[in-house]
């Protein structure tokens, strides 16, 4: 399993491509970076907290790899949507004719940060699972309504991924 971990660290990590700094984002392609960004934003801040509040060495394997895979894709949409002269973050209410961008409940994340021990590996776990669910329907959206072929490539391998983080995870939940 560990092996596993780190394989899929190595290939969702660092797999990112550097922005074309010659096309202008499409709105469409824009509207998804600047969703994803406070959604890994949230996300990274998550699976950090599993660094000293895990008990499972499983998952908290997990959680450094999706720490560093989100970092690295973080930084690329910032680079593409700098690079195309567009704000890294949308107007407030901007994205509600589509749901919205989707975002754990900072309750959620404060209950997190009052847990240790196999009761914060359930609810990281839990929370995770319905977070990256939202990540893998985003990037499915933009698969298939994005223009710039990169971006949409971005969305397609983090929608593989974040299905594969989803299925490891509901394997962790069910031997806790």
């Amino acid at each position: 399993m560990r092996i596993f971990l780190l394989l899929l660290a190595f290939a969702v990590s660092g797999c990112a491509p550097q922005p074309d700094t010659v096309l202008r984002g499409d709105p469409l392609d824009v509207m998804f970076l600047q969703m994803m960004l406070p959604h890994h934003e949230q996300g990274v801040s998550m699976v950090a907290l599993a660094k000293d509040r895990a008990s499972d060495e499983e998952l908290r394997m997990l959680a450094a790899a999706i720490e560093s895979t989100q970092v690295t894709e973080i930084a690329t949409m910032k680079d593409w949507l700098t690079s195309w002269g567009e704000p890294l973050t949308a107007p407030p209410d901007s994205h509600a004719g589509h749901g919205g961008i989707r975002r754990t409940k900072p309750e959620e994340i404060a209950r997190l940060r009052a847990l240790r021990g196999a009761e914060f590996d359930r609810r990281l776990l839990n929370v995770l699972i319905a977070h990256q669910d939202d990540a893998v329907q985003m990037a499915r959206w933009e698969a298939g309504s994005g223009a710039h072929a990169e971006v949409k490539d971005l969305a397609g391998r983090i929608e593989k991924s974040r299905g594969a983080q989803i299925d490891m995870m509901k394997r962790f939940l069910g031997r806790t």
